[in-house]
């Protein structure tokens, strides 16, 4: 399937929901997964097959709830996660062509979620985009909006923005797909909107 469904387990108490972006990130959280009793989703994304990275032979783990602070930003945070991180990054790396210094979040598991770093980013850069390529909707996006807008909402200086794919059924055509899936444009375009 091309759907993302991460949405569809969201509301499911007490099942751990890893969503890596990163070849390092994957072997940790897969590692940490096994050693757990938790029922595990973790989902992979059939782009991020083909990445390559840095994997330690040593053993490591990454723990659940932990997002990764991949670029440091002082002017709005982008939360992110599986392949929309390496779109938010170069989206990010234009933006600094302007003037503009996003902090870029992956999230790493959307169950548990790391409130605290989301926030304390939040509370530095005062605005927020969240970027993920499952539909609007009920998204993943929608949860992390709440827990900014429950725990944050008295820094904000602009509305938060959701950068998602449309409500509808990704579609099979390789063009249409490609206007379905968020581009950098689509991210560059939010955070400019609010900055």
């Amino acid at each position: 399937h091309s759907q993302c469904g991460e949405g569809w387990f969201l509301n499911i108490p007490g099942l751990v929901i890893c969503v890596p972006s990163t070849p390092y990130d994957a072997k940790g959280l897969l590692k940490t997964c096994i050693r757990g009793y938790d029922p595990v989703l973790f989902l992979e994304h059939k782009v991020l097959y083909g990445m390559t990275g840095e994997v330690p032979e040593e053993e490591y783990l990454v723990p659940l709830g932990k997002a990764d602070v991949k670029r440091e930003g002082t002017d709005v945070s982008i939360i992110t996660y599986q392949w929309m991180y390496y779109k938010a990054m170069n989206a990010a790396e234009q933006l600094a062509q302007e003037g503009i210094n996003a902090e870029i979040i992956d999230i790493r598991t959307l169950k548990p979620l790391d409130k605290e770093t989301i926030v304390n980013s939040v509370k530095k850069t005062k605005k927020a985009v969240i970027v993920h390529e499952a539909c609007l909707t009920g998204g993943a996006g929608a949860e992390i909006s709440a827990v900014i807008v429950e725990e944050a909402f008295d820094y904000l200086d602009a509305p938060i923005k959701r950068v998602a794919a449309p409500d509808v059924v990704i579609p099979f055509s390789s063009v249409l797909e490609d206007a379905y899936i968020p581009s950098e444009k689509d991210i560059i375009d939010a955070v400019k909107s609010i900055t």
